[in-house]
């Protein structure tokens, strides 16, 4: 059965990464299920490469308000899928659908796998908007730690070198700082979850992953903004 044009959720990549896309796009198969919401993965084109500064998260805050505007009659919600969450607030203004970023969900679905979740970030500098985050949520009793690994956007694709940092940064986080659940920072990261949460032996939260998953679940009950 194919769900109807209107049963859609809008998930939206605010780099200009079309490989950043299709990672995000191919972690949403387990959530594509018959008669489901379908679930279309779309790059803002406008954005830049990746979404490594503050000045990145405030530079695509309008094109994607414009997306959502545009998009509003034919989706029943919206996912902005970059791990600063820009254009959050300033969307949910724009429509009664349900808009969803992926910290905010990403930090709350590892809440409920363990008591203490570490971050894996793409860049030091990343670190700093991430913690002011959590201090906003008010979770961060919660947080064990946040550790980059030192790769911008664009070097997640050399899954060889990603991952090898990845499953560095993943042990620190377990073992010196007592994360028991792992998120992914950063959008780019989608295709590795799997093979971390593997190798690492913790839960590991795709953040694009939990806030579909929400998506569809406040779809599905009629829960509007």
């Amino acid at each position: 059965m194919t769900a109807p044009s209107s049963d859609r959720i809008l998930v939206i990549n605010p780099n200009s990464s079309e490989t950043v896309t299709q990672g995000i796009d191919a972690a949403m198969e387990p959530l594509r299920l018959p008669g489901g919401p379908a679930i279309e993965c779309v790059t803002l084109k406008e954005g830049p490469p990746g979404i490594e500064t503050q000045a990145h998260v405030e530079q695509v805050v309008l094109p994607i308000g414009e997306m959502v505007r545009k998009r509003d009659n034919d989706c029943s919600a919206f996912v902005i899928a970059c791990y600063s969450d820009p254009g959050l607030h300033a969307a949910r203004e724009l429509t009664i659908k349900p808009v969803l970023g992926i910290a905010e969900c990403g930090i709350l679905m590892a809440m409920t796998l363990g008591q203490r979740f570490g971050v894996i970030s793409i860049l030091r500098k990343s670190i700093a908007r991430h913690l002011r985050y959590v201090g906003q949520m008010g979770v961060g009793e919660r947080m064990a730690g946040d550790r980059a690994i030192g790769l911008g956007v664009s070097e997640l694709a050399n899954e060889a070198t990603t991952f090898a940092r990845m499953a560095e940064v993943a042990a620190e986080l377990r073992d010196e700082d007592g994360a028991d659940v792992l998120i992914m920072g950063c959008a780019g990261m989608a295709r590795y979850r799997q093979r971390l949460q593997r190798h690492v032996g913790l839960p590991v939260v795709e953040p694009s992953q939990a806030a579909v998953a929400l998506a569809i679940g406040r779809a599905r009950l009629g829960w509007a903004a």
